[in-house]
């Protein structure tokens, strides 16, 4: 009887036990304990390894976003050395000193007297700035303006630094107003009532007006001016087929200025608009979109960037002696920055490309030398041993000629390589050769990349660019579909898509609508349900998206957003997939990661999550930096394998 009763007690075991395995999990409740990420101190390896640890290649440092000082003696600049973005200021003998300490700087400027640095911050990446005045030797810091639960814009100093302007929306609104604030008195004044995204463009040089940029679009703004001695505004550039004018720069005499405008254009060109008259004329118009736009403080040099397959060309121009050039010493790469000091001939360049991390360059153009300014530290890893990618082109389902950039690592002939498929964000963003720790990383153990650029990117014309607005968004993740087969062509192994923000959103809908295709995913503060993420955007994000996508209040709309949604597809998930979203995003919202994390764990997916409590729209901190990406080496190790470069024989 005893042996029978145990018998009995075995069978119930087993029985219980085997429906536990058959039945559905009960859903883990999202964000889960284990979600949220306990940064483990790893060991960063030995310089000149064969295989080097992810953290040397987020270890590289870069300088970004210059201002000179009005002589142009000094430089102050963005670097994350001490784990986040700090301004610092370079000197004339080539040392630098760091002048601030606290949250992540997010943009400066020097001050027309040069006594002072004003700079932003925000609060874990909730892009509610606020503004302080420090000077340039960080002994002396004053608030300009007090963080608050407002979204604000930079818009600089007026010409004689007394007054600065900025955008800014109230506490809870959507639509931005323009402010000005007398820099003595701290007291802010609003000189204009905007609607959706209205933004500083530039002061005129008498200090009387301010040309405004409208947002009509990811890719076009409409250009004003604002008298503030009326308080009047006027439209200037704003044609009926929206297009992009920006980085406007006055000339000296107020008369008018400097511009890239692709009005009545596919690409972008130089152009001058002469306001008395009303006039855009077009003085430079290459094959190839021109980007920034800068003139020197006497008004005598004219300089620009273009973008010439996703490389940067510098040009500047002599407008005495009409003679233009292209400065030669910058390396390959992509420039970030264009800036003259006020009353100098020196412009301030900020260039990264694939074996250059990110540094500054001064031009001076009365001497018409160029000389580095910086030079970031490559955390032990050999800049030559760095990949430079092919700049590619392939057709797409529709014949639509699609582009990318090709990175193939240094393995021998006839390895199986898994890659990467990489997809940008914005959408109107682009796949550029700039510098990025992580492709390279990738690149030394073996995995090729391609960084896509799909229908909806810039760089390729105003008509690209709006080949996936509104209802032809689906078009867009039918180009992964080509850009997967492409990689197929190529010989390559397992694919994996990884983007962030709009493309996150992306990597979603690769995994719920292309499960063939792919064999991972990683996606970063992406969209997955397009109804709660439009409903909880940023202002500024708000500004642009009923013409970029479309409007949730409108029923049919709606239906569209939501079959465009990953949510809705879901079920379809059979790779697996990594999350990263900060909780601090206030683009795109971090529910819509929650969302879509605990509709996979309910079907008991395959799915890794980081969320990150003092993050924004995206991973600013070095700390938090390290912790994802060691999580998404091993992520991408175990599900597509380990890279073609053999890391046993180190």
């Amino acid at each position: 009887m005893a042996h029978l009763h145990f018998r009995r007690l075995l069978l119930a075991l087993v029985l219980t036990l085997s429906a536990t395995l058959s039945a559905p999990a009960a859903p883990t409740a999202t964000p889960a304990p284990e979600d949220l990420p306990r940064p483990v101190p790893g060991d960063i390896g030995l310089a000149g390894a064969r295989c080097p640890d992810i953290s040397r290649y987020l270890n590289v440092r870069s300088a970004v976003a210059p201002s000179p000082a009005p002589d142009g003696k000094r430089i102050a600049y963005r670097t994350s050395v001490t784990g986040q973005p700090q301004l610092w200021v370079s000197g004339g003998s080539g040392v630098s000193r760091q002048i601030t300490f606290g949250e992540s700087v997010t943009g400066a400027e020097w001050s027309p007297d040069g006594r002072w640095i004003a700079y932003a911050v925000d609060r874990g990446g909730n892009e509610r700035e606020g503004y302080y005045l420090i000077s340039p030797d960080g002994l002396s810091e004053r608030e300009l303006l007090a963080p608050a639960q407002a979204f604000r814009v930079w818009g600089g100093f007026s010409p004689d630094g007394s007054q600065v302007a900025y955008a800014a929306t109230e506490e809870g609104g959507d639509d931005f107003n323009i402010y000005v604030l007398d820099v003595a008195s701290g007291r802010s004044r609003r000189v204009y009532i905007g609607k959706g995204g209205v933004y500083v463009a530039a002061w005129k040089p008498d200090g009387n007006g301010l040309l405004l940029s409208r947002v009509r679009g990811e890719d076009a703004n409409d250009l004003l001016y604002l008298d503030l001695t009326t308080g009047q505004a006027r439209d200037l550039l704003a044609p009926a087929e929206a297009s992009a004018n920006l980085s406007p720069a006055w000339s000296r005499d107020g008369r008018g200025f400097y511009l890239a405008t692709n009005q009545d254009r596919d690409t972008s060109a130089l152009a001058y608009y002469d306001l008395g008259a009303g006039q855009l004329q077009i003085l430079e118009a290459p094959a190839h979109e021109v980007e920034a736009v800068a003139l020197s403080g006497e008004g005598r040099y004219l300089a620009w960037s273009e973008n010439v397959n996703g490389f940067s060309r510098l040009r500047v121009r002599d407008l005495v002696t009409g003679r233009t050039e292209t400065p030669a010493g910058l390396p390959a790469g992509v420039i970030g920055t264009l800036e003259w000091a006020r009353r100098a001939p020196r412009l301030a360049v900020s260039l990264s490309g694939p074996r250059v991390s990110g540094d500054i360059w001064l031009y001076d153009a009365a001497t018409r030398k160029l000389a580095r300014s910086t030079e970031s530290a490559t955390a032990g890893l050999a800049p030559e041993r760095f990949v430079e990618p092919q700049a590619v082109s392939f057709p797409s389902h529709d014949g639509l000629t699609i582009h990318g950039l090709w990175y193939r690592p240094p393995t021998p002939a006839g390895a199986k390589l898994p890659a990467v498929l990489l997809v940008h964000g914005g959408p109107t963003g682009q796949a550029r050769p700039d510098f990025d720790g992580v492709t390279q990383y990738l690149l030394a153990r073996g995995y090729a990349v391609l960084d896509l650029n799909f229908r909806g990117s810039t760089g390729y014309g105003k008509r690209f660019a709006r080949l996936d607005n509104g209802r032809l968004r689906p078009n867009a993740v039918k180009d992964m579909a080509a850009a997967a087969d492409w990689l197929k062509g190529q010989g390559v192994g397992p694919v994996a898509v990884m983007g962030g923000s709009y493309g996150g959103y992306l990597t979603f809908a690769a995994l719920t609508t292309l499960s063939d295709r792919f064999q991972a995913g990683v996606g970063f503060v992406g969209v997955s349900n397009w109804l709660t993420a439009l409903a909880g955007a940023s202002p500024t994000l708000k500004a642009s998206d009923r013409y970029e996508y479309g409007n949730i209040d409108d029923p049919a709309d709606r239906e569209f957003f939501k079959d465009l949604s990953p949510i809705t597809h879901v079920a379809s998930v059979r790779a697996p997939l990594m999350v990263l979203h900060g909780a601090n995003d206030p683009r795109d919202p971090v529910g819509e990661a929650d969302q879509l994390v605990s509709a996979i764990r309910g079907r008991n997916g395959d799915v890794e999550y980081l969320r990150f409590p003092d993050e924004g729209h995206g991973i600013r901190k070095l700390s938090n930096r390290v912790t994802a990406y060691r999580r998404i080496a091993r992520f991408l190790e175990r599900t597509l394998g380990p890279g073609a470069t053999d890391c046993t024989a180190q």
